[in-house]
């Protein structure tokens, strides 16, 4: 989920759905204040470093700041974090993973739609049972494609691409 939609809808779909041992991932864009309630019932968590900063306070602006907003989400419950970190890559705080996982560089045209298609890449990856550091490269590719071209929509990488 994210948060273009009610936050009491995501709140009420996060506590029924985690209750039934389902994995809740939550892209919390737009950027707004989370309950450690709702925090706690999260498998995941992929805030960019601006809404990384909303939710803990703290700044990111490089891997060691990452790594202590990322620790703090995690003392508030949710399990497994990652925080984007644009043309630096994402950020993985996961068990006793704690790595940055850089991306691909390219000559980034069109930002728009970036962190949606980390997400769906991320989902899907996982959804097929990939591990989250293999998740990550996985979507970290999807991503790097899309800032390549313009467009919301017309940016998301068909997965031929993204598996060459």
């Amino acid at each position: 989920m994210q948060l273009e939609i009610p936050l009491s809808t995501v709140g009420f779909v996060t506590e029924k759905a985690s209750g039934k041992g389902n994995r809740v991932i939550l892209n919390p864009a737009p950027a707004c204040q989370l309950t450690d309630d709702l925090l706690s019932c999260l498998y995941l968590i992929t805030p960019n470093e601006t809404e990384a900063e909303l939710l803990t306070g703290i700044k990111v602006t490089n891997v060691a700041t990452a790594e202590k907003a990322a620790q703090k989400l995690r003392e508030k419950g949710v399990k497994n974090v990652i925080i984007t970190m644009g043309g630096s890559g994402a950020y993985i705080l996961s068990g006793s993973l704690s790595k940055l996982i850089p991306v691909v560089p390219v000559k980034a045209i069109d930002t728009t739609a970036a962190g949606d298609v980390f997400n769906g890449a991320l989902v899907v990856a996982i959804s097929e049972g990939k591990g989250i550091e293999e998740a990550v490269v996985f979507a970290n590719k999807a991503a790097s494609i899309s800032v390549t071209r313009m467009g919301a929509q017309a940016s998301a990488p068909y997965r031929t691409e993204i598996n060459h």
